[in-house]
């Protein structure tokens, strides 16, 4: 850490400790913290209202986080990740993810336009039956190659999938045996998603589909399969057709693949139009990310508010709960996008860090988690910064009487962890001032999704930035899998317990 940037955080952590109902004392307070974000004209001005009068956030806060941010180079590494420049500096390598979306380096965009193009294709043959009947695509990846497809297909999906799209990421048999008996193996296809085409669960899950398929009777089971992959030589060496190969580039990392060949199960199962306005959600905010100084950048923002509950409060957790079905999905995706890029030891220098890095992301859906976790979230001993999400426009055709009572439960939630409650009686008392933001989407269609995932990933790096870490590494992955192939090989010594396990494993 710098001077600069320490003795910045040395005037953040002497910051006077106002409680929300203080600071709502001031007239300014929703016109200091409470903005839209507009995806323009290209997707019909859709747009998201952030609003974060609910944290302890003030204007002697935000100036003092411009401050860190100044100190910390934010603007520099900004530019050098939109420039393509090898900002993940252990891997020797750029961070690409937002020249899939056409935002980057020139040369980026256009290979990336060029490699869309070419799923563009094989996705508008599958829909027009070039390849014969595809009613069904089992897609087996893991980690990024998985989490931001299964959430994408859920949250899009439900009024028209034009192919049923099967999400399996685990090794455990019983997820793909789910995945065959939900599918007919004459109108199946298969989609591998693995950066290096060797990631053990996904390839042996590949296998165990590829022998479903010649054991069902299709004559050509090799035929069926699709690669996504940024390793397309171990791809056509493993047996993939090298027209049903679908590259990416090696600077898009796994948990900010969506946007690339890996997005094909999207695409398969809504429509390429909608792909391309996921995409374009995502570009929007990315140009706002790009261009907007200070604490009008509105990821950034996010990042303040993440850091003041993380550094200043000693918050451990972060809690994010989306009230719309569409959503289910999201916490999980931000689990690993937030806590694989960031939960790091070290700085992107290689020196230990001074301070905590990421928290724990969790949540779930409302109104089910208001029936769950908010008793703790309300009356427990921590303190938990929470988001909610929600949307303006309903998901369904019900009565209306549905979305009114979902939205009024998301706002009245947010009301009561900052207001609290006093009572006589220990028991119902409530201390409140605790802390919620509201990302109130005006829809939930494509363009607002990729928007939502877009905004998150930005946010991550804004958090990066001010710690010192590099996001884009997850070294932490490596050692348990390192291991499992060490007991998969035999011969190797490990702990009593370990052996113990083993043995009565029979293993």
């Amino acid at each position: 850490m710098n001077d600069a940037v320490a003795a910045v955080w040395t005037k953040l952590e002497a910051s006077p400790r106002r409680t929300l109902t203080e600071l709502f004392s001031a007239s300014d307070r929703l016109k200091l913290l409470s903005d839209r974000l507009e995806w323009g004209e290209e997707v019909d001005q859709g747009g998201m209202l952030c609003d974060w009068s609910k944290t302890h956030l003030d204007a002697e806060l935000l100036g003092l986080f411009e401050e860190l941010a100044a100190a910390a180079g934010f603007d520099g590494k900004r530019e050098e990740l939109f420039a393509g420049t090898k900002i993940n500096n252990t891997e020797d390598r750029a961070a690409e993810h937002t020249a899939q979306r056409g935002v980057g380096e020139e040369a980026s965009v256009e290979e990336a336009q060029a490699l869309h193009l070419r799923m563009k294709m094989l996705v508008d043959a599958i829909h027009e039956g070039a390849l014969g009947p595809v009613k069904h695509l089992i897609h087996i990846g893991i980690g990024g190659s998985a989490l931001g497809p299964a959430l994408a297909v859920d949250a899009l999906s439900r009024d028209l999938a034009l192919v049923d799209v099967h999400v399996v990421s685990n090794i455990d048999g019983v997820a793909l045996e789910a995945a065959f008996a939900a599918c007919d193996p004459a109108t199946t296809m298969i989609a591998i998603a693995s950066k290096t085409f060797t990631t053990i669960e996904t390839m042996t899950n590949a296998q165990s589909a590829l022998k479903w398929l010649r054991d069902s009777g299709v004559s050509d089971p090799g035929g069926r399969v699709v690669a996504l992959t940024a390793n397309p030589d171990a791809a056509v060496e493993w047996g993939v057709d090298e027209t049903r190969v679908l590259p990416f580039p090696e600077t898009v990392g796994g948990r900010y693949s969506l946007w690339s060949s890996i997005g094909f199960p999207v695409a398969v199962s809504v429509g390429w139009d909608d792909f391309a306005q996921m995409l374009t959600g995502a570009a929007a905010v990315d140009r706002h990310f790009r261009d907007t100084d200070g604490a009008a950048n509105l990821p950034l923002r996010a990042a303040f508010a993440d850091l003041y509950y993380t550094q200043l409060r000693g918050c451990q957790t972060r809690a994010v709960f989306a009230y719309d079905e569409r959503l289910g999905l999201f916490p999980d995706y931000l689990q690993q996008l937030e806590m694989e890029s960031n939960g790091k030891s070290v700085t992107a220098e290689g020196e230990p860090v001074t301070r905590p890095t990421a928290p724990i992301t969790w949540g779930g859906v409302g109104t089910d988690a208001q029936h769950a976790v908010f008793q703790l979230l309300h009356q427990g001993t921590h303190l938990i910064p929470v988001d909610f999400i929600a949307s303006i426009a309903p998901g369904d055709d019900l009565d209306p009487a549905h979305h009114r009572i979902l939205l009024t439960n998301c706002f009245a939630q947010g009301a009561a962890l900052m207001a609290g409650q006093t009572s006589e009686d220990p028991a119902r008392s409530f201390a409140g001032d605790r802390p919620s933001a509201t990302f109130l989407c005006d829809d939930l269609d494509a363009a607002t999704l990729g928007a939502l995932i877009a905004f998150h990933e930005h946010r991550t790096f804004a958090n990066a930035v001010l710690l010192g870490i590099n996001p884009f590494d997850q070294f932490g992955v490596e050692l348990g899998k390192a291991i499992a192939k060490k007991i998969e090989a035999g011969g190797n010594k490990f702990d009593a317990s370990t052996e113990a396990l083993l043995a009565a494993a029979g293993l």
